[in-house]
């Protein structure tokens, strides 16, 4: 396997953590389910022999040019949403662990073609990491209704003047379609709260996961999960939003996306098909925040397949973060 380094592409965040985590069995199979610069590959690559077997998805074509010369590698160029369609397809019925790094990659918010960063001015409004689909930035803004503009930027960005903002946009748009950053920004630029460039990057990172239905994709592969963990597999996920880390916390307890008492209407425990390795969520340490100041807002979470007998094991004290 080359040792290449590929840091600029993107700094892995609670590397040693979530691999860990994953306990690798030297003969096992993995799934990582956001390759990026293939940083977590790499990592859990080193511990697998050579009858070992990882699978690495990633919808941004990019990320290829990342790949290590390994056998034991399959790369996926797809959604993780695709999770048990593509296991199927590699006649692969099940895996001893799962590991997914949401968000952006470094080098995505670098490239100012890719429209994720709110540095390049005259980049188009796209923000596709697949840019097989059709939906832009630009899409959005240019057909969603005030309406549907207001709870996005609402809910993804937590903007202030959401509904100011949604306003805004449906008025502008009317007088000159918005193509590029700069047209975005000098259309909104009267209606800004408090510092423009933390505005601007909850405008961006609503609008980011809306153009990849990045809260839809999560949900779609926590769903399959349970069906293609092995027993006493585990799957860590390692968020960068609120509502990310919501979504991971309540279906790693409940197993679906609802909030639901522990007991059942005859007072019987339930027992949802994993179990929260991790109370709370490991966090990056003051060294790394140091390093790579984007994994300031990096929480972990780890849960295991319950066993066809018995509890699944929780390690307690696994990890920072946990009580």
């Amino acid at each position: 396997m080359k040792n290449e380094d590929h840091s600029d592409y993107h700094v892995p965040v609670l590397l040693e953590e979530s691999v860990a985590a994953l306990r690798v069995k030297e003969n096992g199979v993995y799934v990582d389910c956001t390759f990026g610069g293939g940083g977590h590959s790499r990592a859990i690559l080193k511990r697998l022999g050579a009858n070992g077997k990882l699978l690495a998805f990633d919808q941004d074509a990019d990320a290829r040019r990342n790949l290590p010369d390994d056998d034991r590698i399959i790369f996926v160029p797809h959604n993780f949403r695709h999770l048990q369609r593509f296991l199927k397809l590699h006649k692969i019925p099940a895996v001893d662990g799962i590991l997914a790094d949401l968000g952006v990659s470094s080098h995505q918010f670098d490239e100012g073609d890719r429209g994720f960063s709110t540095r390049y001015d005259q980049s188009d409004l796209d923000m596709r990491m697949d840019r097989r689909q059709d939906t832009t930035a630009q899409t959005i803004l240019s057909t969603y209704p005030e309406q549907k503009l207001h709870k996005l930027f609402e809910q993804y960005g937590e903007v202030t003047n959401a509904k100011t903002l949604a306003r805004t946009i449906t008025e502008a748009r009317k007088i000159s379609p918005f193509r590029t950053v700069s047209d975005f920004k000098n259309a909104v630029h009267s209606i800004i709260k408090g510092n423009p460039n933390k505005y601007f990057a909850q405008v961006f990172q609503a609008l980011r996961i809306e153009v990849n239905d990045e809260m839809g994709a999560l949900k779609e592969m926590l769903q399959q999960v349970p069906a293609v963990l092995n027993d006493e597999g585990r799957i860590a996920v390692i968020t960068f939003h609120s509502i990310e880390d919501r979504i991971v916390k309540i279906f790693f307890k409940n197993g679906s996306f609802e909030e639901e008492d522990e007991y059942d209407l005859y007072g019987k425990e339930k027992r949802p098909p994993l179990k929260a390795v991790t109370k709370k969520p490991v966090l990056p340490g003051n060294d790394e925040i140091k390093r790579n100041p984007r994994s300031r807002s990096a929480k972990l979470r780890v849960a295991e397949r319950r066993g066809e007998r018995g509890e699944g094991r929780s390690e307690r004290g696994e990890g920072r973060g946990e009580r």
